[in-house]
């Protein structure tokens, strides 16, 4: 695809998230959205440049615009991290400046960037000039004590300045001291009005907003009201169908029909079989699958019929056909 179609794909995107949007997340999503960006898990720099984890490169080319996200603080092997991910195929390059766990901390990298902008600009720019795919950021309006009304600002204009034109900004504070990193996920106030402030002030930055958006609805909202994308984590991985299931007609204009949890779970019968011929586990596949029929009627029988009898010996499609035929009442 063109180095475009993720920008394009960009109004909305499902946020990266550690152990959860793998790639049997991401084919799920991709069942519901032909259109919508996502993004890998975090991959360190160090492990694919030192540590020749080129493995955790991998995904299905049904993927695309596919992004990969980057943590790391070293400019010369973030630019090399990049330069493999450009040889993957990948759509975008994301530097992670947002995620506030310990083991980032201690690798100098995630939200503690934010206290070294210059660093940051640095990575990007070394990026910049190692890949021609584009170069974005994901980022907090601060950390700690820093007051976002100023560091945010000049923290975008550096990272500008660098050469970035697409930015992705979880609207709360990042609390490196006194909160894990699950609090920081819900304890610090979300602050979408700066976020907008910061579209005023930097009307040619591509600008997306992530943090607690819960619905669709929402996500209409806020580009509505002038943002230029919506970014979704959580609510896009515990209830696919609510924020996909109907994103290429409503975000992206399309004239196609809504995708329901029935056509998500009949695509990805062949994907499972295949993943099993391969010598792949059930589970893996299925684990990402227990929120399809979130707020339905059979709910909650379809987890327990995944989560009970994924082990079970010989477990296949099967398993998830007669899930869904509880669920329905209808065989696929």
């Amino acid at each position: 695809m063109p180095n475009n179609a993720a920008t394009a794909a960009a109004r909305l995107s499902c946020a990266p998230m550690m152990d959860w949007t793998d790639r049997h997340c991401r084919y799920l999503h991709r069942c519901l959205s032909r259109r919508a960006l996502l993004y890998t898990e975090m991959v360190t720099a160090p492990a694919l440049v030192r540590g020749g984890a080129v493995h955790l490169l991998e995904y299905g080319p049904e993927e695309h615009p596919v992004a990969l996200q980057l943590g790391g603080s070293d400019p010369a092997e973030l630019a090399q991290a990049a330069r493999l991910g450009a040889q993957a195929g990948y759509d975008e390059i994301n530097l992670n400046v947002g995620c506030p766990s310990d083991r980032v901390q201690s690798g100098t990298f995630g939200a503690v960037l934010m206290t070294d902008p210059g660093l940051v600009a640095a990575c990007c720019a070394a990026m910049r000039d190692a890949v021609d795919v584009e170069i974005t950021v994901k980022c907090r309006i601060g950390v700690d004590d820093q007051d976002p009304e100023y560091v945010l600002p000049e923290f975008l204009a550096r990272i500008v300045a660098a050469g970035v034109e697409r930015v992705s900004i979880h609207a709360r504070k990042a609390w490196l001291q006194g909160l894990s990193p699950k609090e920081n996920r819900d304890v610090p106030p979300l602050d979408y009005d700066l976020v907008h402030r910061m579209k005023q002030l930097f009307p040619n930055l591509h600008i997306s907003v992530n943090g607690g958006i819960e619905t669709l609805d929402e996500a209409c909202a806020r580009l509505e009201g002038g943002l230029d994308g919506v970014m979704i984590g959580r609510a896009a991985y515990h209830r696919p169908v609510d924020i996909l299931g109907s994103a290429d007609r409503r975000i992206f204009g399309l004239d196609v029909p809504d995708r329901t949890a029935e056509d998500a779970v009949v695509a990805m019968l062949p994907y499972i079989e295949a993943h099993l011929a391969k010598g792949g586990k059930l589970h893996q596949v299925t684990r990402h699958m227990l929120g399809l029929f979130a707020g339905r009627p059979g709910a909650r029988a379809w987890r327990r019929n995944l989560s009970e009898n994924v082990t079970r010996p010989g477990a296949g499609p099967e398993l998830v056909e007669e899930a869904l035929q509880e669920v329905t009442g209808a065989m696929v």
